[in-house]
């Protein structure tokens, strides 16, 4: 799918901002968002800019903290090759 991205975390990585669970955050076309997240705002949906924000910068953190989407596309494949 060309809307679809997949990135690892390695396992070496012992803290990241992911380890309070998923995020889910939906941007519409209107400029609307609404969100939640396992470890942030009580694990209820939020529309509020300021909690949107901190989850946006979460993603963010997560995705650097990830291997590329090349670098997991490799890693997949290895592991593939290896089962």
């Amino acid at each position: 799918m060309h809307n679809v991205v997949l990135q690892v975390m390695p396992t070496n990585c012992d803290t990241h901002s992911g380890l309070d669970g998923r995020i889910e955050l939906l941007k519409f076309a209107d400029g609307t968002a609404i969100g939640r997240s396992d470890g942030a705002c009580n694990s209820r949906p939020t529309s509020d800019p300021k909690q949107l924000r901190i989850l946006e910068l979460r993603y963010g953190t997560i995705r650097a903290q990830a291997l590329s989407p090349r670098e997991s596309l490799a890693f997949i494949e290895q592991l593939l090759g290896e089962t």
